[in-house]
């Protein structure tokens, strides 16, 4: 780390830190975000230490670790004491060595054993994602005990909203009572007098990040505990980091569904050989499926010479195949997510998305078919002699497309699961690859069904 933060002469960070020490912390990181990693640093030090840290302790600052890298040692271990232990958690991923255990070996001993708890889950689990900072009471306190004792800690708490009762023997947690509650309760009853009566619900510091969200969301809570085997609780999750964790989470899905590698920061920050390398692989791979295409157009080269009138179609086909297996796809991630299905339900799925196919694929079949007449009776384009088998086949053929894209778009996501994969590389444009293929498969056996002693 530096001594000292060099910045441009023509920004004075002294003035600029003056400017923002009175702004709201998530608008001191939209200013720094705007600057330069050493800029931002200098600017840093000149807030007041209290604003500092807790602009540190917001997950929205761009190129924290690159900041904290850049300022004295002396500095940062005096920030990181007044940091939060999953925030410090956080940046230690983004540090290399041998600056994190340097600022390890910095941190108290507390901090420290709560950052080597964290640092040991996975980064998708809610282990990860928890704060160690929360507050707790035995059961046998008073309601004016846990209110002296809430004023106490509450600026090093992460929130006070939910307090935490637990066992006064083992320690295990019993009841989450709402600051609401307590604040309305009577000073000299006992605390669990004014517990809701059913058990708090709680998740493991192993599950998944998407399960604490659905509970979250479920049951409206501020806090989520976490508790270990034996039911003591090691952690919370609140709503305002799961908030930012699921806004990450469905960026990189986002970025998945459009075929490509999530990206690691944000769009005007990643460097042009890190977007070609996250967009060339997935767009080399969706390349060479699409020569399948070509090879598929010229299994069917001599129906092609002899009757011409079957490429117009080509496009049409193509799209409404892919169309539909891009909604299907979409549409189950989305409820795979959500856990509004599972992995049992995909034969459900299926039952439901075949009738669903062949309905919309005869919708389009007639859209198409009427398209023909009109233009042949029109005289907008003649289609030939055989006019009406080439509209029979352009609908027979889309209600097969639509019908297959649409069991495929389904079918492909629960697949991806059940092999260990996330379900958004299932994403639109490997969905319409896979179907484009199989599509014109599809279109040049009916034509040759029906076509057979005329065109063909």
């Amino acid at each position: 780390m530096n001594a000292t933060v060099p910045f441009p002469a023509k920004i004075d960070p002294s003035v600029l830190a003056a400017r923002l020490s009175d702004e709201r912390a998530p608008d001191i990181v939209e200013a720094l975000n705007a600057e330069a990693p050493e800029v931002a640093a200098a600017i840093l030090l000149g807030l007041p230490h209290e604003r500092a840290v807790e602009v540190l302790d917001q997950p929205e600052l761009d190129d924290a670790a690159d900041i904290i890298e850049m300022l004295p040692r002396d500095r940062v271990a005096s920030y990181l004491s007044g940091m939060s232990a999953d925030r410090i958690t956080d940046l230690f991923r983004e540090i290399e060595e041998p600056g994190r255990s340097d600022l390890r070996a910095r941190l108290d001993a507390e901090t420290r054993g709560a950052v080597d708890r964290l640092s040991a889950y996975g980064e998708e689990s809610v282990g990860s994602l928890m704060t160690t900072e929360f507050v707790t009471v035995p059961g046998d306190w008073t309601i004016r005990q846990t209110l002296d004792h809430v004023r106490q800690v509450e600026k090093t708490r992460e929130t006070i909203y939910s307090i935490f009762v637990l066992d006064p023997r083992t320690r295990a947690l019993t009841k989450a009572v709402p600051l609401r509650r307590l604040i309305s309760g009577d000073p000299d009853d006992n605390v669990l007098s004014v517990a809701p009566g059913r058990r708090p619900l709680a998740v493991s510091p192993t599950a998944s990040r998407e399960e604490a969200a659905r509970l979250i969301s479920k049951y409206d809570l501020l806090a989520l505990p976490v508790i270990d085997a034996v039911g003591h609780l090691i952690g919370i999750v609140t709503v305002d980091d799961m908030i930012d964790a699921m806004v990450e989470k469905q960026t990189q899905d986002v970025q998945r569904f459009g075929g490509m590698e999530a990206l690691p920061e944000p769009y005007m920050e990643i460097g042009f050989f890190t977007m070609i390398r996250k967009r060339a692989g997935w767009l080399c791979a969706l390349f060479l499926g699409e020569m399948m295409t070509a090879t598929a157009m010229q299994g069917f080269e001599g129906e092609l010479e002899k009757a011409i009138v079957l490429t117009l179609f080509i496009p049409l086909i193509m799209s409404s195949g892919g169309n539909s297996g891009s909604q299907a796809t979409s549409l189950l991630i989305r409820a795979l997510a959500l856990h509004e299905i599972r992995l049992r339900d995909w034969w459900r799925v299926a039952i439901r998305e075949v009738p669903t196919g062949l309905v919309l694929g005869t919708i389009l079949g007639i859209i198409g078919i009427v398209r023909i007449v009109v233009w042949q009776k029109a005289g907008l384009y003649d289609y030939g002699v055989h006019w009406p088998l080439v509209a029979a086949t352009v609908g027979a053929a889309l209600v097969g497309i639509v019908t297959f894209g649409s069991l495929t778009g389904s079918m492909l996501p629960f697949l991806l699961q059940r092999l260990g994969f996330d379900p958004a590389t299932a994403s639109a444009p490997f969905v319409a690859t896979l179907v484009d293929v199989t599509g014109l498969v599809i279109y040049f056996s009916v034509a040759m069904l029906i076509l057979k002693g005329t065109l063909l």
